[in-house]
Order: C-alpha cells, then sequence, then structure tokens
C-alpha cells in the first residue's frame, strides 16, 4: 500500500527530470522566449494525471517554439492512457507531428522534399508510438479490473454452490433427526406416559413423569433445532431459547438425581459465561445419571483469584451402571465453549471412587 501511495509521485518527479535534461540540452541563452516554453511544459507535467488534455496543450508552444519535445510526448501518452476518444487522440498525434514539423516564427514546411517526408514519418510514428503505448496501457489496466471482476464473480459463484451443498446437507440431517430420533423420543414418552398411570409404585410413577417431561422437553428443542436446520439460507435464528444461571435451580431439581447447588456468582455476567456454566453443570449431571446410578452430586459456584470456578463433584455409585453408548463429544463441547471465552475444563475421578468435573473461566470473560 505505502509503495502505490508514493508510485505515482515519483513517476511525476521523473518525467518532470527528464524533460528538464531534454530542455538543458537543447538550451540555448539566445532565444529565451523558446526556454520559457520548454520550462513550462516541462513542469506542466506535474497536471498530467488531473487534467491530462490541457497538460498536453499547455506542452504544445514548446513543440512550436523549441526542439524540447519529450514533455510534449509524456503529455500525448498520458491523454491517450486515459481518453477513449480515438478521434481526439488522433487529432492531437497529427497537431504535434505538423507543430514539431514547423519552425516558428518562421514555419517553413515543404512536403514535396523528401527529408521533409521522411521528418514527417519519423516524427508521425513517434507520436503514434505515444498514442498507442498509452491505449496499451488503458487496455491493461481493463483487463485487469475484468480479471478482478471475474475472480471476484466466481468467488461468489463457489459461495453460493457452497451454501447450496451446505443447504442441501442441512435438509437431509433435518429429515433424518425428524424421522429417526423424534419417532423414537415420541415413543419414549408415550411409554412414559403409559406407565405413569398404570404404575402403583409411588417411586416408579415418579421416575415416569421425569422421563416424560424430559422426553417432551427433548422432542420441544429437536423440533426448533429442525425448524433451524430447514431455514439455511434465511436469517439467524437461535438454536434453543438461551438457558441463564436462573434455570440452574430447575435443573438441578429435575436432574433425577440427589444433587446439591451452592452458588455464589456476581451478578452481571455476561450471556456466553451464563451459557458456559449451564451446559457444564447440564453436561456433569448428565454423565453422572448415565455412569454413576446411586450417586449423589454436589454443584459449586463461585470465584476464585479473580476468575469464575464451577465444579460439580458426585459420589461413587451404588449401582452397576447400563452400558449406554458414548463419544465423550460432550467433554469435548465443554472443552471448545471454555476455550471460545479464555477458560478450560478439567475433570478425572476423586479419591473416594467419584468423579469430579470443573470449568474455570478467566474474570474479563465474565464481565
Amino acid at each position: 500500500m505505502t509503495s502505490r501511495r508514493w508510485h505515482a509521485p515519483l513517476a511525476d518527479t521523473a518525467l518532470v527530470a527528464v524533460s528538464l535534461l531534454d530542455v538543458w540540452a537543447h538550451f540555448d541563452s539566445t532565444e529565451p522566449l523558446r526556454m520559457a516554453c520548454a520550462l513550462a511544459a516541462a513542469f506542466s507535467l506535474l497536471l498530467r494525471r488531473r487534467w491530462p488534455f490541457l497538460t498536453f496543450l499547455l506542452t504544445m508552444p514548446a513543440v512550436l517554439f523549441s526542439d524540447a519535445v519529450f514533455s510534449a510526448l509524456a503529455a500525448l501518452y498520458t491523454l491517450s492512457s486515459h481518453s477513449r476518444r480515438r478521434v481526439l487522440l488522433a487529432l492531437c498525434a497529427v497537431a504535434f507531428t505538423v507543430s514539431d514539423l514547423t519552425s516558428w516564427p518562421n514555419p517553413h514546411l515543404d512536403l514535396s522534399e523528401p527529408s521533409t517526408l521522411v521528418t514527417f514519418g519519423y516524427t508521425g510514428g513517434t507520436a503514434g508510438a505515444a498514442v498507442f503505448l498509452g491505449q496499451l496501457v488503458q487496455t491493461r489496466r481493463d483487463l485487469s479490473l475484468r480479471i478482478a471482476e471475474i475472480s471476484e464473480a466466481r468467488d461468489h459463484e463457489r459461495m453460493l454452490t457452497d451454501q447450496t451443498v451446505l443447504a442441501r446437507e442441512r435438509a437431509q440431517l433435518a429429515r433424518e433427526m425428524h424421522d429417526v430420533v423424534s419417532h423414537q423420543v415420541s415413543l419414549i414418552a408415550v411409554r412414559a406416559g403409559a406407565l405413569q398411570v398404570g404404575a402403583r409404585d409411588d417411586e416408579a410413577r415418579e421416575a415416569a413423569i421425569t422421563i416424560r417431561r424430559l422426553s417432551v422437553q427433548t422432542l420441544d428443542e429437536l423440533r426448533h433445532m429442525v425448524s433451524v436446520l430447514r431455514a439455511s439460507g434465511g436469517r439467524p435464528t437461535e438454536l434453543t431459547p438461551q438457558p441463564s444461571l436462573a434455570d440452574l435451580r430447575q435443573l438441578v431439581d429435575n436432574s433425577g438425581i440427589e444433587a446439591e447447588l451452592h452458588m455464589d456468582l456476581p451478578e452481571g455476567l455476561s450471556p456466553p459465561v451464563q451459557r458456559a456454566i449451564y451446559r457444564t453443570v447440564q453436561e456433569a449431571l448428565t454423565n453422572v445419571r448415565k455412569h454413576a446410578p446411586g450417586a449423589d452430586a454436589t454443584v459449586r459456584m463461585g470465584t476464585e483469584g479473580g476468575a469464575v470456578q464451577v465444579t460439580v463433584t458426585n459420589s461413587a455409585p451404588t449401582r452397576p451402571a447400563l452400558p449406554l453408548p458414548s463419544a465423550h463429544y460432550g467433554l469435548i463441547g465443554l472443552n471448545q465453549r471454555a476455550a471460545l471465552l479464555g477458560g478450560v475444563v478439567t475433570s478425572g475421578p476423586t479419591p473416594d471412587g467419584g468423579y469430579e468435573l470443573s470449568l474455570r473461566l478467566p474474570a474479563d470473560s465474565a464481565v
């Protein structure tokens, strides 16, 4: 960026310097008018980018009155690189050629002499070269812009293609979730309802109520997620109604295990931090329910060393755990969520045979 900023001033300075060298090469102290025209033409090149046609007109007196013609050729080149009016460029080239062949204030142009024709061809070729070079630069600039537009359009087309593929995959995933998961969870809810009505044991009836409530809640969240997956390309939609610290008490009470909640957190925690705490406690209680049946849990939240500290500890299980499928994606998700907030999640067994899951977030993410 810096090199481009200085490129134009350096190029203009170089052209003015070469034009002054041309004036010095044709310097004649006995003809001050010609030298003044030549100097004016040299310094007029500083205006060539903003007013190319005016610059060319300002250099023409130097061609008429002196032999310093470099500034006029530079002005003609600049005009050709900016203008698309071919007739104007041709007239300017002819004007330069005729002016260079005449000598003011005593013009003399005899086209019958062979030397005049040779000079005319040489001068006309020089002017034509300046015009063609300027047109070539203009064409190159236009092609560069066109290539940039094509590249941008290709990137946009590739993005649209990727979005189309993603939308197709999301729609397929939504169908699978609706057809398979939703159907099975619905069956669980129906069976739990039947068990709730027919159970004679209060403990079994309470378990059936819990299973039915969790099944209905899962169905609601699943339907919302399916609608989000199907709405690809639309406006951003929240995956679920986002939980907060106010929902922790209900989460612990409905966890289906004996759990104690000790919460001593400052007010004003940001929503991402509150969601991270909620999801950590939720995952920890789910793991206790799956892998440590009969165990009780303790949830402690507070601040330590300027950071938010959340610890979920459970005792040793009293019954053998059922063989349930697990890919440890829950803990992986917790680690990723904590890392985004600058925190860390640690977990491991305790000496008494239980398990502990801990979340620590820095103070700056808890503002």
